[in-house]
């Protein structure tokens, strides 16, 4: 029988994420789970993370995703396992594998085991990214909400409209992709190199003083309306949250 009871959806983000595709990030690499998990929040998903087989195959069990990104090799129970098991259980979520390995036959078993497909590490973010959107089409998954919210801040993504409150504020589009990033990672301390990855299309080659300029820009207008929601972290990043948290 398959489980899936409700959408998958990171603790603390804005209620829009719960209209948008889950996707569920399993590597027992936190580097990687952190920057694929970053740049999907980006394009608008709504993600979750898992470090190992056992913790994935949990989380699947209680929870419905619409795709899982998936690391073949991992220490106890690894991804064809994994897979296997979700497949025994009726679970059908889309399975995009991530594999170190290049031999055939172990790709062959993958996509055996019940995969969807797989790309092979190191692989390209912009690559990563399109596969999970072609899993995603194939299954008839697609965003819904496009609006994006936290707090009073109300973020259109069709039609490029900021508010706060009942105040519409004009943001350039550099500081409206900035402003949606944080809008998307919500109490997520975001470093620099990953702002300037996100916002400036990861080829960025300039100094990282720009994203402290753009930083700026938004809580000009965004501060005389309210409390200060774009905090920064000392040696570390800046963080969307509210002043009390």
């Amino acid at each position: 029988m398959n489980r899936h009871v409700g959408p998958a959806a990171l603790p603390g983000e804005g209620e829009a994420s719960q209209h948008r595709p889950g996707i569920l990030v399993v590597d027992d690499e936190p580097s990687i789970v952190d920057t694929v998990a970053t740049v999907l929040r980006y394009e608008g998903f709504s993600v979750d993370e898992a470090s190992d087989g056992r913790q994935a195959l949990s989380r699947l069990q209680e929870s419905h995703f619409d795709l899982v990104i998936l690391d073949v090799m991992m220490p106890g129970l690894d991804g064809l396992e994994v897979t296997r098991r979700l497949r025994a259980d009726g679970i059908e979520v889309p399975v995009l594998f991530l594999t170190a390995r290049g031999e055939t036959a172990d790709l062959v078993a993958g996509l055996a085991a019940g995969g969807d497909d797989y790309i092979a590490k190191p692989f390209s973010l912009a690559e990563l990214v399109a596969r999970a959107k072609a899993l995603l089409r194939r299954a008839g998954s697609t965003s819904g909400e496009r609006k994006l919210r936290f707090a009073d801040l109300t973020m259109d993504e069709e039609s490029h409209e900021v508010w706060r409150g009942e105040t519409q504020i004009q943001l350039t589009a550099t500081e409206f992709n900035l402003l949606r990033v944080f809008m998307l990672n919500p109490r997520r301390v975001l470093s620099k190199a990953q702002l300037i990855d996100y916002v400036w299309h990861y080829d960025f080659g300039g100094n990282q003083n720009i994203v402290e300029t753009y930083v700026r820009y938004l809580r000009r207008k965004l501060d005389p309306l309210g409390p200060p929601l774009i905090h920064t972290i000392r040696l570390v990043g800046y963080v969307l949250r509210e002043p009390d948290a």
